[in-house]
């Protein structure tokens, strides 16, 4: 369906860049699209013909590797997604997928062009988005490789209270099995060190709510790897 970007209240600091006429040309050539866990937002290997924007909601990124697929990061609105496939070779070289219900906006790709090409302010904001997930994407490589298996996970919990939910309590909401991939290990492991942090007194578990009561214990573990 259609969507007023004039009415947005889910902008990226970009968007206030655009002139009226220029958001008026955005409303006409984007149309917001509603998932619910599960679905596909972008596929590995189709063509690229529009720019996506999670408007609301949460998304992972995975990526077909020689043996199995890799979950490269979680994403939360509002974020674009895929911006460098989008412009680099027009084949998408990962794949998107909802993790909780979400809206994504689908901007025709012509038309986001024109406002990189006309609005200096607007592109200056993009580049800005580009480098600071480059550079995010840069850390969680490392820690990946050189942290052990509590330190990851440690990581994750704090990802996850403080950056996408912004509250000590959240539900988790990608099963222990996708951790372990995400952090290269098993869900036997995750599980184990989930045990390890409650009884520790660490975490709080119920199903799938978690609550951090130390967050500072979190954070000594994460910074020792």
């Amino acid at each position: 369906m259609k969507t007023g970007c004039s009415n947005c209240v889910f902008n990226l600091e970009a968007f206030y860049k655009l002139k009226k006429d220029e958001v008026e040309k955005l409303s006409l050539n984007c149309s917001l699209v509603s998932f619910i866990k599960g679905d596909s937002i972008i596929r590995q290997g189709t063509f690229s013909t529009n720019v996506a924007f999670l408007r609301t909601g949460m998304a992972k990124i995975h990526i077909a590797g020689p043996y199995y697929e890799q979950i490269v990061r979680f994403v939360k609105s509002p974020t674009f997604l895929a911006l460098p496939t989008t412009f680099g070779d027009k084949i998408n070289q990962y794949s998107v997928t909802v993790v909780e219900p979400s809206e994504v906006c689908f901007i025709d790709i012509v038309v986001f062009r024109y406002l990189l090409a006309s609005n200096p302010e607007f592109s200056y904001e993009i580049i800005l988005e580009l480098c600071r997930n480059e550079l995010d994407m840069f850390y969680r490589c490392a820690n990946r490789t050189q942290k052990q298996i509590r330190g990851k996970i440690a990581d994750l919990l704090l990802e996850m209270s403080v950056e996408i939910y912004r509250s000590p309590v959240f539900n988790m909401p990608v099963s222990q099995g996708e951790i372990g991939n995400m952090i290269d290990s098993s869900r036997e492991t995750v599980s184990r060190v989930f045990t390890e942090f409650e009884r520790d007194g660490i975490i709080k578990i119920t199903g799938k709510k978690i609550e951090l009561l130390k967050k500072e214990t979190l954070e000594l573990i994460s910074s020792n790897g």
